[in-house]
C-alpha cells in the first residue's frame, strides 16, 4: 500500500466519529431513523466534509464511560435545575435577577475542550457564551442570578467543574493530570 493511500485511511478512520455524528444529526434533525434519512444523512455527511474542509480535530482516543455517565447526568440535572431557577428569577417580582459578565480562564489548552465547555456552559439555562479568547483560553459569559462576588465566584466555579467533568470522560491523560494539578 502506498503512503498516499495509507494517509488517507488513516485520516479517513480518525474523521469516522465526526461522520457518523453528521449523520446522526441529519437524522435527528429530520426526527426519523429510517434508511432513507441515513442515506440522505450519509450524502449530506460527504458534502460538508468534502466542501468544507477543515483540518482534522485529533481525539485523546480515550473515553472514560463512568464519567461520561455521570457527566450526561449531572448535566441534565443541571438543565432542569436552571429552568426552575431562571423562571423563579423571572417570576419572583420582590428582587430583581442580577446579571454580569464573567471571564473564566480554563485550565486546559485544547481547542475540542474549550469547545465543550462553551456549549455545556450555554446550554444551562442562566448562562450563556458572549465571546471566547482561543489564545488566553478565556470563556466569557453572560449570566443572570448574579448580586456580589460571591455568585461571580460560583458561576466560574461552576463552568471550571464542567470542564473538570468534560476531561475526565473524554480528555487525554496528560489533560486529566492538568485537571488534578490545577484542582490543587
Amino acid at each position: 500500500m502506498s503512503p498516499t493511500k495509507k494517509r488517507f485511511l488513516v485520516q479517513t478512520w480518525r474523521q469516522l466519529p465526526f461522520f457518523l455524528w453528521l449523520i446522526a444529526l441529519w437524522m435527528l434533525l429530520w426526527g426519523q431513523f429510517t434508511l432513507i434519512a441515513f442515506l440522505t444523512g450519509l450524502i449530506a455527511a460527504v458534502v460538508v466534509t468534502r466542501v468544507f474542509r477543515l483540518p482534522p480535530v485529533e481525539l485523546s482516543g480515550r473515553v472514560n464511560l463512568w464519567f461520561g455517565i455521570v457527566f450526561v447526568v449531572t448535566f441534565l440535572a443541571a438543565v432542569v435545575r436552571g429552568s426552575l431557577t431562571v423562571a423563579w428569577q423571572v417570576l419572583d417580582p420582590r428582587r430583581y435577577p442580577g446579571t454580569a459578565v464573567i471571564a473564566v480562564p480554563l485550565l486546559v489548552d485544547d481547542d475540542l475542550i474549550l469547545a465543550h465547555t462553551a456549549v455545556t456552559a450555554s446550554l444551562i439555562p442562566g448562562s450563556l457564551i458572549v465571546d471566547v479568547d482561543r489564545d488566553r483560553r478565556i470563556l466569557y459569559l453572560h449570566v443572570i442570578g448574579v448580586h456580589d462576588d460571591e455568585d461571580v465566584e460560583h458561576h466560574r466555579a461552576s463552568v471550571l467543574r464542567w470542564e473538570r467533568r468534560i476531561v475526565k470522560a473524554v480528555g487525554s491523560r496528560a489533560q486529566v493530570q492538568r485537571i488534578r494539578e490545577g484542582a490543587r
